[in-house]
């Protein structure tokens, strides 16, 4: 019996990834997660009383990443993003070559800001329409659509709020997230800017050098998924708004930080930002709340909690043992060996299995190996470079990036596969292993000592 209950829940876990993956008719992700996470529970792998324990683990993290996407979406509302293209194409002055840089300034930033899902979801297709409209052959538009995507998802690592996987191992290993961004923020930003560099060196041949400048008033209504609704009577006063919206969004996440340092929940800061904003926008706009209903995408939430109830059902069938067995030699060495190895680990597990289960998989295991706190950290920081960075070799990595290959596709971007994994091969391991360097000998310098007091 308990054999079979081992063969259903390895047979469910990659069953459900696979639909996943493979999305047939479009169908949303939280479908087959749940298909699967029902299934683990009747199999008896999953029980009851976990489920309580993976709905405590998880909260907090889905209250975080759904209050940041209200704030997403009430900016839509406001017209801000179109308002961010359009300074992006004024800023770059005609140079295709300054449009580039700041493409990605763009990307990395919106994930700072909100989350990496978010800034696929949002700027992608504003970057396809703005591309369309100058005018240049589709060659020419890959380098922003390419390095502005991969530098979207990747920018998830400098801090942990920008993705709901990193939240959730976060509670997992019983780390704030003010402590992950002060050991991540800098190797991470360092392995970003070298993979923007190692883009823009592939890329320089093939970007234009000069690109239109008359860009004004874009029009995203074809086939952008959220729809700007406001006007302004003049660009200064529509300037002066967008500036103080954008100070606002700046208070709210520099406010995630500051609670965690004083053991406030994050959740709780993120919760209340968004209701300010929806306040600001009632009566602004006069539009009440009741749209988020609607808009908000709470598929997230059950795709979170049904793939964590899988991933708890692979631990207690035994997987975890196994990854101990297998890990331990690789963690107990040196904290630098422990630092690449358990990076790339979890870069090759990423790709094959995604990165969403593959994180949770090796946190979950980190937990149950008596590392030394020092040890534990890079570790856990190591699983999420993997995950975060690593996992952008296939396109199948990453939801973010299969989301990101739909979107181009839909606006007529025409680019295969193969294509990604020609670009991908040669940026991504380079990048991977210099930022898991850095981690260590960053993490090392400046938390060493007290770690091991």
């Amino acid at each position: 019996m308990v054999d079979l209950t081992v063969w259903i829940t390895i047979i469910t876990f990659l069953v459900t990834l696979g639909f996943i993956l493979w999305r047939p008719r479009g169908i949303n992700e939280a479908i087959p997660a749940a298909i699967g996470a029902i299934i683990v529970v009747l199999s008896g792998s999953v029980s009851l009383s976990d489920l309580g324990i993976i709905a405590g683990t998880i909260s907090g993290a889905a209250i975080t990443i759904m209050a940041t996407i209200v704030m997403a979406i009430v900016l839509e509302s406001f017209g801000f993003f179109n308002w961010v293209a359009e300074k992006l194409a004024a800023k770059a002055k005609g140079s295709g070559i300054r449009l580039f840089w700041y493409v990605n300034l763009l990307c990395f930033l919106m994930t700072l800001f909100f989350n990496n899902d978010g800034s696929i979801l949002i700027t992608t297709p504003i970057l396809v329409m703005l591309l369309n409209n100058m005018g240049i052959k589709n060659h020419q538009k890959i380098p922003y659509l390419l390095s502005g995507g991969l530098i979207a998802t990747a920018s998830s690592a400098p801090i942990g709020v920008s993705n709901i996987v990193n939240l959730i191992a976060l509670k997992i290993v019983h780390m704030s997230l003010y402590l992950h961004t002060a050991m991540m923020f800098v190797p991470a930003t360092l392995g970003l800017l070298l993979l923007v560099g190692l883009l823009f060196l592939r890329f320089y041949k093939v970007l234009p050098k000069t690109i239109p400048t008359n860009i004004q008033g874009l029009s995203l209504k074809s086939y952008h998924p959220l729809k700007p609704v406001v006007h302004h009577e003049s660009e200064k006063q529509r300037s002066r708004f967008m500036r103080n919206v954008l100070l606002f969004v700046f208070a709210v996440r520099v406010s995630l930080f500051v609670a965690s340092f004083v053991n406030i929940p994050v959740s709780l800061m993120a919760v209340i930002g968004s209701l300010v904003l929806l306040g600001w926008r009632w009566v602004y706009l006069k539009i009440p709340p009741g749209d988020m209903l609607k808009k908000t995408p709470w598929y997230i939430i059950v795709f979170a909690f049904c793939m964590y109830v899988i991933i708890y059902g692979l631990n207690n069938i035994g997987l975890t043992d196994w990854l101990i067995t297998f890990m331990q030699p690789i963690v107990s060495g040196s904290l630098l060996h422990a630092s690449v190895m358990m990076g790339v680990l979890l870069s090759v597990l990423s790709n094959i299995f995604n990165n969403h289960p593959a994180l949770m998989v090796g946190t979950l295991t980190l937990t149950h190996m008596n590392l030394d706190l020092l040890s534990l950290k890079i570790a856990y920081l190591a699983n999420v470079i993997g995950s975060d960075m690593g996992s952008l070799l296939l396109p199948m990595g990453t939801l973010a990036t299969l989301m990101w290959m739909h979107i181009i596709r839909k606006g007529k971007v025409k680019f295969t596969w193969w294509e990604y994994v020609k670009i991908t091969g040669v940026v991504i391991p380079p990048t991977v292993l210099f930022t898991l360097v850095v981690l260590y000998y960053w993490v090392s310098w400046l938390f060493g000592g007290v770690l091991q007091q």
